[in-house]
């Protein structure tokens, strides 16, 4: 686990904190999070200032007390020296992913998003992992394993095909068999790519005396199989080579359009929160590390007010996940701190991040390390859950006559409508039913074969445990789809069933021809829908039935109705955090009664009251909910705070933040203040005080500097 790295001659630290970069540290980027992944050997593709080598970049920001880790990619990177020949003598470039028209699929200028082959992974061994581990390094942060679902006809990908099948390569739009069998080539390809190349570095590790850990930063299950890209997911967490995770889910990902009640647009906050959920149950039962990110920015460039809305969203779904309290902060702070962008969506002005947001989200992340993990959980009706597969991802592209599956609908038809309907529906990955931990919050499961398979028969010989032990399993589909047909586990060897789920059904004790109804299997039940859930959300007020459904079956087994309400609620420590939904049972705003920090807004104000209004969200300090109100106490700060320091009549600190931004800061004390100093390395600097006598809280104001400015309050 991170909490147990050994840095490379510094101390050992525990990392809740860390961030991307491929640039060497600089005052404008010094974010004061625990760790940080120097990107690439070679750096990002995308940068287009100076190099610097390698290992002075890592000496930069040990320097400066950062714990220095490694991330890469394992798809694609600043990897020209291979395609080019210059690493051994031959050119590679057939060795990127191709797509029907014979295109290459680029991520940059020279450089293919990869066929991962065994030369190229013997190159990124012996050029990148092993130069990376001889710098110190001890964690290895292997990023986006990715093959687009639309490439697989690169003669790279041909040989790999028969190697692996041993029979000749087939073209993938011919025929739902053959893009089944090409997708999961291409997820193939890719765990075994990530197998050898940790595996080598827990080795090379090894021999040079040091405990190497390996990550895979990767967006999310749900954002995958909607961007019609394989990757080899869930299954990774059982693999000893692997350590973690990062969820790579920010507003890019979560912006996806999909479809409710009949209407397709942006719901960047229930994206989000499901894309988190897929990441979390992923991992959760295998107890592998996992860390949570959020970008406030993105790819595209848009503009700052399209950022701030969309940051908002996507950092309060992280938080609704109260036992993950480790953050990658950002990624790229050269790009968010430095980067021009539109001031607003129709004007042509650029500029840099504005003073205010910088400030809010300073304030966001500096709650992070600080973030309790909790037993608590998010308000509402608890222990439904939604399955899911690999396998999601491997009938998106191309389509065929007889499917479609517009926007991922049949994945979002099942959770959706609770979403909605303020419901924390929760995701179960079939890969993980093997552990026991998996099902024992679920009392209610949601189960669909129309946009996913099975991948091992053994998953419903624990699902038919489950249920004859008192679960509920409720089925929606036709089976009609094409993909039922393709020669896998249940219609081969010694199993002829025509669909996936009728090898279920035999499981449970059922006849597979049965109709749609209800069924008793031991303790539990089953109960058979047969619709195809993109049908509830497709078409306007379609999901009726079914939410009737859950709302008769959940009552049984939880002895209380299902609640529905148009907002998420939890309480995380001295944090609330909230989100109010548009589209849901009411329009009403939430109101938040007490004594809060606005953790949103920039000037950190004390509120009596908070309205919430739908589609917005809240991020508040309860002070009330402090135990020591007499202890001094920073609440809310845009900057790094160490060195803290109190007595009877005085508290002080210091701060560190990147240089170019303002701090605020509302800090907790026993009386009102009679002396403030705030000085940084020339003596005292101008600032802004300001007392509220009924929290007992004083406000300050300072330009930031990463050098360190201390602070000084005494009362009498």
């Amino acid at each position: 686990m991170l909490s147990g790295m050994q840095l490379h001659a510094q101390n050992v630290k525990e990392v809740h904190t860390t961030f991307q970069t491929s640039r060497e540290w600089r005052p404008t980027i010094d974010v004061r999070a625990n760790a940080v992944m120097v990107y690439g050997v070679g750096g990002n593709p995308s940068d287009k200032s100076e190099k610097i080598p390698f290992e002075e970049r890592v000496r930069s920001w040990r320097d400066k007390g950062y714990v220095a880790h490694y991330m890469t990619g394992i798809a694609w990177g600043e990897y020209q020296d291979y395609f080019t020949g210059e690493w051994d003598g031959k050119m590679h470039l057939d060795e990127g992913q191709v797509e029907l028209n014979g295109d290459t699929i680029w991520h940059g200028h020279m450089v293919p998003y990869i066929v991962p082959t065994d030369n190229f992974l013997t190159y990124l061994k012996e050029r990148h992992i092993k130069r990376a581990i001889d710098a110190g390094i001890d964690a290895i942060f292997m990023e986006e394993p990715e093959f687009w679902a639309r490439a697989g006809y690169s003669e790279a990908f041909k040989r790999e095909w028969e190697k692996f099948y041993g029979f000749p390569w087939r073209a993938q739009h011919l025929s739902p068999e053959n893009t089944y069998l090409s997708n999961k080539l291409k997820y193939h390809l890719y765990y075994k790519a990530l197998d050898e190349v940790f595996s080598y570095a827990r080795e090379y590790g090894k021999s040079r005396g040091m405990d190497v850990k390996c990550y895979v930063p990767t967006h999310s299950l749900v954002n995958y199989a909607q961007w019609k890209i394989v990757s080899p997911e869930a299954s990774l967490a059982s693999l000893p080579s692997v350590d973690g995770y990062i969820a790579q889910v920010w507003t890019g990902t979560s912006r996806e359009p999909n479809y409710f009640n009949g209407k397709m647009k942006e719901r960047v906050f229930e994206t989000a929160f499901l894309e988190y959920g897929s990441m979390e149950s992923m991992t959760a039962p295998t107890g592998r590390e996992i860390f949570f990110l959020t970008d406030p920015i993105e790819d595209w460039p848009r503009d700052w007010v399209d950022y701030k809305k969309n940051y908002e969203a996507t950092f309060t779904a992280q938080l609704l996940y109260p036992r993950i309290n480790k953050y990658e902060i950002m990624p790229w702070p050269e790009r968010i701190y430095e980067g021009l962008y539109r001031t607003s969506r129709n004007s042509d002005k650029k500029e840099r991040i504005p003073r205010h947001y910088s400030t809010q989200m300073q304030v966001m992340v500096n709650t992070l390390g600080q973030m309790p993990e909790t037993k608590e959980r998010v308000e509402g009706s608890q222990g439904i859950g939604v399955m899911m597969s690999n396998s999601l991802m491997f009938q998106r592209f191309p389509e065929h006559e007889g499917y479609e599956d517009p926007q991922l609908a049949s994945f979002y038809g099942q959770t959706l409508p609770l979403l909605k309907r303020g419901v924390p529906v929760e995701t179960v990955h079939m890969e993980n039913l093997s552990y026991r931990e998996t099902l024992q919050d679920i009392h209610l499961l949601i189960l669909s074969y129309s946009g996913m398979k099975p991948m091992e028969p053994g998953a419903h010989t624990y699902l038919a445990h489950w249920v004859n032990n008192g679960g509920i399993l409720l089925y929606c589909g036709r089976d009609s789809d094409p993909f039922q047909q393709v020669p896998e586990w249940w219609n081969s060897g010694t199993n002829n069933f025509a669909t996936a789920a009728d090898h279920l059904f035999t499981q449970l004790g059922l006849d597979p021809s049965l109709d749609e109804g209800e069924y008793k299997v031991g303790k539990g039940k089953v109960y058979i829908l047969r619709n195809d859930p993109k049908e509830f959300i497709l078409s306007e007020n379609g999901d009726q039935k079914f939410v009737a459904l859950l709302q008769r079956l959940y009552r049984e087994p939880a002895g209380e109705e299902l609640q529905f309400k148009n907002y998420f609620s939890l309480k995380r420590g001295p944090y609330r955090i909230i989100s109010v939904l548009d589209e849901s049972v009411a329009s009403t705003p939430y109101v938040a009664k007490g004594t809060f920090v606005d953790l949103f807004n920039p000037e950190v104000p004390v509120l009596n009251e908070k309205i919430v209004h739908p589609g917005e969200q809240a991020f508040l300090f309860d002070i009330t909910s402090l135990k020591e109100r007499q202890k001094p106490r920073v609440l809310a700060t845009a900057a790094g705070v160490s060195d803290e320091r109190s007595t009877t009549y005085s508290y002080a600190f210091t701060v560190k933040s990147p240089i170019s931004t303002t701090n605020v800061m509302r800090i907790l004390l026993p009386e009102k203040p009679v002396l403030s100093e705030v000085r940084n390395g020339n003596g005292e600097i101008d600032h802004e005080m300001s007392w509220d006598q009924e929290s007992k809280t004083v406000f300050l104001r300072f330009e930031n500097d990463p050098a360190g400015i201390s602070v000084l309050l005494k009362w009498e």
